[in-house]
């Protein structure tokens, strides 16, 4: 039964893994594009869990990697609506937005999209919450680059 339930969950992780990720760019640096950002989701009513900075990250083991922000946020009132269709819902809630260098030198955010987050669980492609979700992503990402 143990393994069953580690097979499920190690599927249910590596479905958003496989996942197409949406990717928009930032004029902004990667800094700026995550206070943008944090600012949009508090400004909207949602909570910032947490910022995780996977370059200072890396440094602090003595290595480097181009500059890389994840933003960690969520709304009761969005992940509830999940929840109530799959629990499970909960295994891959808050949701997340990674700010990052690219090799070019240039700012790029990245985010999975609902429908592929939600893959596995027992939420439609097309249920109103992964719409909602979609949408939210969608104007906090672009609020984020407009709000420095």
């Amino acid at each position: 039964m143990k393994h069953l339930i580690a097979t499920a969950l190690i599927g249910l992780s590596t479905t958003a893994a496989w996942a197409e990720n949406m990717i928009k760019a930032s004029p902004l640096s990667v800094s700026e594009t995550i206070d943008g950002l944090e600012a949009a989701v508090t400004g909207a009513g949602a909570t910032v869990f947490a910022r995780v900075d996977h370059a200072k990250g890396a440094e602090s083991v003595g290595k480097s990697i181009p500059d890389a922000t994840l933003l960690i946020f969520g709304n009761p009132a969005l992940g509830t609506l999940a929840m109530e269709d799959d629990l499970r819902a909960g295994l891959v809630l808050p949701l997340r937005v990674l700010a990052y260098q690219d090799a070019d030198g240039n700012t790029q955010m990245t985010w999975t999209p609902a429908e592929d987050l939600f893959a596995g669980l027992d939420i439609a492609a097309d249920a109103e919450v992964v719409k909602k979700v979609n949408g939210a992503l969608n104007a906090l990402t672009d609020k984020a680059m407009s709000a420095n």
